[in-house]
């Protein structure tokens, strides 16, 4: 297969794009390295970059971010930046990609957690990634070429518990290899408009 994995650098990304790289055509993009420049916060950019991509099998989306912040103290521009980044992205990579995934192809956001069990300073994560669950759910209806859409929905993982663990008291922390799980069963199985939680 040949597969698109947007944020293939980080945390989670690098993990990702590690297993799939067995046996399977691996491209990068990011914003800032990989084998593309994309940013899914500018929907122009996700344009070109698809363009010059061509035709791809699957796209794995792991990149987009929120603003964490006190309640009290998030402004109007500070929910932007998720609704622009995380949410109005990864939408609009659904809406522009469907043109550049191949018959029986698919494509896989990412959120987390915080849309089912929010904790403190997320009300703007916690509300993008809500967002996107309903979205998938009700966008995988009318995809066409049989085209699948899937999210991966992850608890706190291992590899990045040491930066967010006091975010997150009592937390099961969630093995990288069971992370990636979720996303091989996005990519390689045949589920469409499933909420793929890894919570425990």
């Amino acid at each position: 297969m040949r597969i698109l994995i947007i944020g293939g650098y980080g945390t989670i990304g690098k993990k990702v794009t590690d297993f799939f790289k067995e046996g399977h055509n691996v491209l990068i993009a990011g914003r800032n390295q990989g084998d593309y420049r994309l940013d899914i916060a500018d929907f122009k950019n996700i344009e070109n970059a698809l363009k010059e991509i061509g035709k791809v099998d699957a796209i794995v989306n792991i990149a987009g971010e929120a603003k964490w912040g006190a309640f009290d103290e998030l402004t109007e521009e500070d929910y932007y930046i998720g609704l622009k980044s995380k949410l109005m992205g990864q939408v609009n990579l659904v809406r522009i990609g469907q043109n550049y995934v191949t018959k029986n192809g698919s494509i896989t956001l990412t959120t987390g957690i915080l849309a089912d069990d929010p904790v403190f300073m997320t009300a703007s994560a916690a509300m993008v990634n809500g967002g996107i669950h309903s979205f998938v759910k009700a966008a995988s209806l009318e995809l066409q070429h049989k085209l699948r859409l899937n999210v991966v929905s992850s608890g706190l993982v291992e590899d990045a518990y040491e930066r967010y663990k006091d975010y997150f008291p009592g937390h099961h922390v969630i093995p990288m290899d069971k992370m990636v799980n979720g996303y091989v069963r996005s990519v390689l199985g045949k589920g469409n408009g499933e909420i793929i939680r890894i919570y425990d």
